[in-house]
C-alpha cells in the first residue's frame, strides 16, 4: 500500500478572527463549499466548538510552496475530510490531510462557533 502525505496551506482566519484558536496538533474538518459564487473547488475549514476559521488556499498567491491547492484535493475525498495543523505561521497554516475517507459520511464533530 502505497500512502502520500498531503499538505494543504489554511488561509483566511483573520477574516473570521479566528487566529489566537489555530495550534499546532489541532484536527479541523475540510467541508467543500457547494455553494461558493468564487470558487467552485472551494473546501471550507473548521475547527472542532470554534466554527469557520478560513478555507484551503486556491490561488497561486496564498497557497505554500509543498502543499496542494484546494482544487487538487477536491476530488480525492467525499463531502468532507480531517486534517491536522503542522504549521502555524502568520496569516495562515499548514495541515496534513490525516483522514480523507472517515468510517462514514457525517461530520463526526459538532461545527459549533463561540464567537456567532
Amino acid at each position: 500500500m502505497n500512502i502520500q502525505l498531503f499538505f494543504v496551506t489554511i488561509v483566511g482566519a483573520k477574516y473570521y478572527e479566528k487566529s489566537e484558536y489555530i495550534t499546532v496538533g489541532e484536527i479541523v474538518v475540510l467541508i467543500k463549499d457547494y455553494n461558493n459564487p468564487y470558487d467552485d473547488e472551494a473546501v471550507e475549514v473548521y475547527m472542532p466548538n470554534v466554527g469557520k476559521i478560513g478555507y484551503i488556499a486556491n490561488s497561486t498567491r496564498t497557497v505554500a510552496r509543498g502543499t496542494r491547492s484546494a482544487g487538487r484535493i477536491y476530488d480525492t475525498f467525499g463531502e468532507y475530510c480531517l486534517a491536522k495543523i503542522m504549521f502555524v505561521l502568520q496569516g495562515s497554516a499548514i495541515a496534513e490531510i490525516v483522514d480523507l475517507f472517515p468510517a462514514n459520511n457525517n461530520p463526526i464533530v459538532k461545527i459549533t462557533s463561540v464567537n456567532e
